[in-house]
């Protein structure tokens, strides 16, 4: 199994930064993900990015058991 990284709001939905999600490509992992952690996780998904082992990869790209598959949320805040 993949393990799952989750940053910022992601984590706070899902109530942990990282866990172990099984799927054998990028968006089954996401898919078991939203199982695990229900309707905010699923509403969150679409406006994040996606990152397999640092970098952005499509869906259908094969996931082994020592990758990591990274949700990253969009960040706002900061100062003018």
């Amino acid at each position: 199994m993949a393990t799952l990284r989750l940053f910022a709001r992601a984590r706070e939905v899902a109530g942990t930064s990282s866990d172990t999600v099984a799927g054998s490509t990028v968006d089954e992992v996401i898919a078991s993900a939203i199982q695990r952690y229900g309707d905010s996780f699923a509403d969150l998904v679409p406006t994040c990015r996606i990152w397999l082992n640092g970098e952005s990869v499509p869906g259908l790209t094969t996931v082994g058991d020592n990758d990591e598959v990274a949700v990253l949320p969009p960040v706002s805040g900061g100062s003018s």
